[in-house]
């Protein structure tokens, strides 16, 4: 299977209420490039991937998308504090 689809496989599998950082899409799909994940899903993605289930390693948003992102996930019950989602809460296991 191709690299960019197993990423987005990925990200399609991460329930509502949980995210992944950029780095652990890649990792779960083979790659060592959060940067690759990030590019996969801004340019490949459908309207049906989950995106903003995706955060940066500190947990904030993509900037351009922050609103959007924040109010998506606080729709599914992910809250953030300033901006930021405790990771240590809400990344997904996997399980």
């Amino acid at each position: 299977m191709e690299l960019a689809q197993r990423m987005l496989d990925v990200v399609a599998a991460v329930p509502a209420g949980r995210v992944l950082t950029y780095g652990d899409v890649a990792a779960r799909a083979g790659s060592r490039s959060p940067r690759l994940a990030g590019f996969v899903l801004a340019n490949l993605a459908d309207e049906g991937t989950p995106w903003h289930r995706v955060l940066r390693s500190n947990g904030t948003p993509a900037p351009h998308l922050a609103d959007e992102q924040l109010a998506r996930l606080r729709a599914e019950g992910v809250l953030a504090t300033d901006g930021r989602v405790d990771l240590r809460r809400y990344r997904w296991s996997g399980e």
